[in-house]
């Protein structure tokens, strides 16, 4: 429901509880300003391509997902012992022509994974972003679907698997039902996460 607009400038909508506002026409210049007025406001998540700025202050149901994806993540992780640095919502950015800050982000050896819930069908543009960024891989929650797409020489291709050697061998179905059921239970999701995923001696 778009409950704001200034034609060709200023667009904003409302999706179960997310409140999204996309600029048109901006400079870095005023992309910085924009930083600088909401480097307090916690939660809340800015980006910059191609001149279009999105300010996203998320729902509740946003911060849910990402947080239960990454209990997942990191509970595969630490029992394989495998290290990995938790980069949150960080601002990556190359000054003067791109800037995100996912929902979700991890170092892992040398990979880095960006994590974005969206509850927008069909809006993949942030890809274009986390491109130009150099992420090696990003996952895409989208209406009880996770899509992972791995960077190539080409862009992004999606893939039905982490292509991240330390998460390959995750079920992304298995992942997918695990997020749904760590809706209403994060305990309840982890357990079946584990259970579909034997650790191997």
């Amino acid at each position: 429901m778009v409950i704001a607009t200034r034609p060709s400038a200023t667009a904003t909508t409302i999706n179960r509880g997310d409140v999204r506002t996309i600029q048109h026409d901006r400079s870095w210049a005023q992309f910085e300003n924009l930083q600088k007025g909401f480097e307090n406001s916690r939660g809340v998540r800015l980006f910059y391509y191609n001149g279009v700025v999105e300010i996203l202050m998320p729902g509740i149901d946003h911060e849910l997902f990402k947080t239960v994806i990454g209990i997942l993540i990191e509970t595969f992780l630490l029992d394989r012992d495998i290290e990995f640095t938790p980069t949150g919502s960080m601002t990556q950015q190359i000054k003067g022509l791109v800037a995100a800050e996912a929902d979700e982000s991890y170092q892992i050896d040398e990979s880095r994974l960006s994590i974005e819930i969206n509850f927008t069908s069909g809006d993949e543009s942030k890809l274009n972003c986390y491109q130009l960024l150099g992420v090696n891989e990003v996952w895409l929650w989208e209406d009880g679907v996770l899509s992972c797409y791995h960077l190539q020489s080409t862009g992004y291709q999606r893939f039905d698997r982490s292509q991240i050697p330390a998460l390959g061998s995750i079920n992304f179905t298995v992942l997918a039902d695990c997020i749904l059921i760590g809706e209403t239970s994060r305990v309840a999701a982890v357990k079946h996460f584990r259970s579909q995923h034997p650790i191997v001696p």
